[in-house]
């Protein structure tokens, strides 16, 4: 794919390695010159230019990628070009930094904004990750679909330990989509066993949350 990312900070530069070294081609777009350090990530292409400007994403040719990242220490820039990069260039994903969490409700599909990642919001679901055994954690939201992304630690006592996955009764808008256990990564099958201690990733409507963490917690086997 083809991402640009709009703000060669520290963030913006640890987001373009990771995503060059899985393979992804990788445009960063600065406007202060101080912040142009090519030699840094050198695989990625720089653009100095103001990502808040029609005229320099246009020059930019982000209308031809597939992805903009909205990666600013500023908020209202981010905004602003999270809303250019959907309303003029029709970008099919746009991923927006929320550096202030009192902004966070700003940033939504009106904006142009399909992920909204908070850092204070992700590193308080890390620590309840962390230390939480036996309830639901909301890890991300996708504004766009009204989806999130949830995690459940199961405990011994939850019911459906020791079962294979085709007998949970998922709840509608909800999908199991990774199993962490130790530190393998498992895609979910049918046949693959439930066990305590396991970490459940879904991606679950707001709505039926409750159900989810009724269903693999509670003595409830039929919700949906």
């Amino acid at each position: 794919m083809r991402i640009a990312i709009a703000g060669a900070g520290n963030v913006g530069r640890s987001i373009a390695q990771e995503l060059i070294g899985n393979g992804h081609q990788v445009m960063l777009i600065e406007r202060q010159p101080r912040q142009l350090r090519p030699e840094r990530v050198p695989e990625a292409e720089w653009v100095l230019a103001d990502a808040c400007e029609v005229s320099s994403l246009e020059e930019a040719d982000v209308a031809n990628c597939d992805v903009v990242v909205a990666a600013t220490g500023d908020d209202k820039a981010n905004l602003v070009c999270s809303l250019l990069a959907k309303t003029e260039f029709a970008v099919n994903r746009v991923v927006a930094r929320v550096n202030r969490a009192e902004n966070e409700w700003l940033f939504t599909e009106q904006w142009g904004v399909d992920v909204a990642v908070s850092k204070p919001r992700l590193m308080a679901a890390l620590v309840e990750e962390a230390v939480t055994v036996g309830d639901l954690v909301r890890l991300m939201t996708f504004r766009q679909g009204e989806a999130n992304l949830v995690e459940i630690t199961l405990p011994p006592t939850a019911p459906y330990v020791g079962q294979p996955v085709r007998a949970v009764p998922m709840p509608r808008d909800s999908a199991l989509v990774a199993i962490l256990r130790g530190k393998r990564v498992l895609v979910p099958t049918p046949d693959d066993p439930l066990e305590a201690g396991d970490e459940l990733i879904f991606v679950c409507t707001s709505e039926v949350e409750d159900a989810v963490r009724t269903v693999m917690l509670g003595n409830t086997r039929e919700l949906g």
